[in-house]
């Protein structure tokens, strides 16, 4: 079991910075996941930590130890790649024992490993059975059994679900993350899908052009996003954005968007106050805005009227793209809404929920309080 950190590292090819000064605490035991678009540096950061890419400037840490001179087989670590990298002319048994026989493994202790692992995973039936005789999910099991026989201090997992069906990705989800409490080891992963990076991690680090966005729980992630681009990656649909003014309404204050005027609750306004007649940027998540006749108990309505352009029955709920004075968003609602296309629509934005941005910084103004408050 090990600890890892990201201290100060870059990654450069030519003149081109791909990954710039990550600093990252990663706890013993823990599940931290990178996300973020394609092209962000999460794969070439899981790369530079297996030793499989070389680091430019800064340090990497497994346990006590700096890591960046160590072969990746002295690095004590096990990746499952998104292709799986399985041996074809391999039964899933010599997949599976291959790295311990080039350890010189007693035989033995090999087969009690893999036969384990084997069963654990629920593949024990499968060990005399080549890939191409495999379905997706049970390469993908192969590839974690034969990471698991090695007993890493930590494993890495670069998209390992991305060649599933959608209903496999579920159960591999719920699979992984009931690995991860069983072996009680760190688990680093690497995902473009945000659902996964939420259902699975017990932190997320949230990536962009080589950059670390922030770092936190899926809780804090989700509902205090430090800027745009967290709030916008994070959640499907994605946040809405509206650009606006944060003017003064006697002892209260309220979002001016051109089209519609929401008033801030006051027991919500303290971290926006110094920010009155500044151009922000104003976010409302699409689960935030309700059909007026299906509206939760308990929050604080704003109420507005808005013509249909697209409906997306869901089953369980709506997703409906909606236009106010030429702002377009997106609502979901109750599945019982009586929305038309071309027809008007009646919404309630709940006001305890709206995300408030620097329009230049496009920081949270409510984390930039926040954090001023802690320093």
């Amino acid at each position: 079991m090990a600890s890892v950190t990201f201290n100060h590292v870059y990654k450069r090819y030519g003149d081109v910075t791909v990954v710039s000064d990550l600093n990252i605490a990663v706890a013993d035991k823990e599940f931290l996941v990178f996300v973020g678009p394609s092209g962000c540096g999460k794969s070439t950061s899981l790369r530079m930590l297996a030793g499989l890419e070389e680091i430019s400037d800064g340090e990497i840490l497994i346990g006590d130890r700096v890591v960046n001179n160590v072969a990746p087989k002295d690095r004590d670590v096990a990746m499952v790649f998104q292709s799986y990298a399985l041996y074809p002319h391999m039964t899933v048994y010599d997949n599976m024992a291959f790295g311990l026989k080039l350890r010189k493994t007693p035989k033995k202790i090999i087969d009690e490993r893999v036969n384990e692992a084997a069963r654990e995973l629920g593949i024990d039936h499968l060990l005399d059975r080549r890939p191409r005789q495999l379905s997706g999910g049970q390469r993908q099991r192969v590839a974690v059994g034969r990471a698991i026989v090695r007993e890493p201090a930590v494993f890495l997992m670069d998209e390992p679900l991305s060649n599933l069906d959608a209903k496999l990705r579920v159960e591999a989800r719920s699979f992984i993350s009931k690995l991860h409490q069983r072996l009680e080891t760190t688990f680093i992963y690497v995902t473009h899908d945000q659902v996964e990076a939420m259902t699975m991690g017990t932190r997320i680090c949230v990536l962009n052009a080589g950059q670390l966005q922030q770092i936190d729980s899926p809780f804090n992630l989700y509902h205090n996003p430090r800027n745009v681009f967290v709030a916008g990656f994070i959640g499907s649909p994605s946040m809405n954005f509206f650009d606006a003014t944060l003017k003064p309404d006697g002892d209260n204050l309220e979002v001016d968007t051109g089209a519609f005027t929401l008033k801030i609750p006051a027991n919500k306004a303290a971290p926006f106050k110094s920010h009155v007649g500044s151009e922000v940027i104003l976010g409302v998540r699409p689960e935030d805005i309700h059909d007026t006749n299906y509206l939760p108990q308990g929050i604080t309505p704003a109420n507005i009227s808005a013509s249909v352009e697209v409906i997306e029955q869901m089953g369980n709920e709506m997703i409906i793209y909606l236009q106010n004075g030429g702002k377009n968003f997106i609502a979901r609602t109750d599945p019982r809404t009586d929305a038309q296309v071309g027809g008007n629509l009646g919404v309630t934005f709940n006001l305890d929920n709206v995300h408030l941005f620097d329009k230049n910084t496009e920081l949270s103004l409510a984390y930039e309080s926040k954090q001023a408050e802690q320093s």
